[in-house]
């Protein structure tokens, strides 16, 4: 025990001699002096910014001098909003240093933006197949009359893409759909700007339960199964129609058509137009029956 002792005796004697002799703490502050805040002064000039031009710096203070004698006088009242408001922009133009100021743009009236909600919901109301660019009416089930014929579930299109069709087509979905595919990237393409746009697409005939070009015998056409629609015409803006029968391979307007015709070829699986055979001289088919060796264009 008194070995212990002796030895912790001795530990403390060590420690202290060792504190004694240990440099001063760096967790310590220590004062500056005024040669270190003369060596940071150049690196505070650095950061402070540009000083006015003289001149603003004039017109600065002569506006404030002018303001202050102006709401000392009696009955003073403050300016209206729109004069505050020239006055900020005049600033801004004249201050290199002064942010230009935006004027904030004017509400839309309610009238306005309740018809634009109106027709939003007239769109959602009136879209079918899942897709508010194809407008019309979920229709169901079509029985055929002869064996082959109908539709497991159809719809009734009115117009797609906002371009209305000359009679409502009766077909199913994925006919729709191909539709919308051509309209947007060929029909729309094929015309641009042309008469101000297509204002309507004539359309020839859509389903009917019958065969492959009203032939005795012959197999059911795809009309038959509401995956058809033939079109014969487009209307423009401008009341110009561009029709299969009197404008193909005529012009600017048989271009038009060759272009629409190519375009059709992949969403559709047939496309077939006057160069075809003498049943579709003055229109287009297009239907979506799919063949392994890919579309059949003609």
């Amino acid at each position: 025990m008194m070995r212990f002792v002796l030895n912790l005796i001795v530990l403390c004697v060590i420690g202290s001699a060792s504190l004694a002799k240990a440099p001063d703490s760096s967790l310590r502050p220590v004062p500056r002096g005024t040669v270190e805040i003369q060596d940071e002064a150049p690196a505070l000039a650095q950061v402070r910014p540009a000083a006015r031009p003289a001149v603003l710096e004039a017109a600065l203070a002569e506006s404030l001098a002018r303001q202050l004698r102006v709401e000392a006088r009696p009955g003073f009242a403050p300016e209206p909003a729109e004069v505050a408001e020239t006055r900020a922009l005049a600033f801004a133009a004249m201050s290199p240093q002064a942010t230009r100021l935006s004027l904030r743009p004017a509400l839309r009236p309610g009238a306005i933006v309740e018809k634009a909600m109106a027709r939003q919901r007239e769109r959602r109301r009136g879209a079918v197949c899942g897709d508010r660019d194809i407008q019309g009416e979920h229709v169901g089930f079509v029985p055929g009359r002869i064996r082959g014929c109908g539709i497991d579930d159809a719809v009734r299109v009115r117009s797609v893409n906002g371009i209305p069709l000359s009679q409502q087509a009766l077909v199913d979905c994925r006919t729709a759909k191909a539709l919308k595919t051509w309209v947007d990237k060929g029909l729309k393409r094929s015309i641009g700007r042309r008469g101000g746009g297509v204002a309507r697409i004539e359309v020839a005939a859509h389903y009917a339960c019958r065969t492959r070009n009203n032939q005795p015998g012959g197999k059911i056409s795809e009309h038959g199964r509401g995956r058809a629609i033939d079109i014969s015409a487009v209307v423009l803006k401008n009341g110009q129609r561009i029709t299969v029968l009197t404008d193909w391979d005529r012009g600017r307007n048989g271009r038009a058509l060759r272009q629409m015709h190519r375009a059709a070829c992949g969403p559709f699986g047939t496309v077939l137009g006057p160069d075809s055979d003498r049943f579709h001289r003055d229109h287009f088919h297009f239907d979506t029956a799919r063949y392994r060796s890919g579309a059949y264009c003609r």
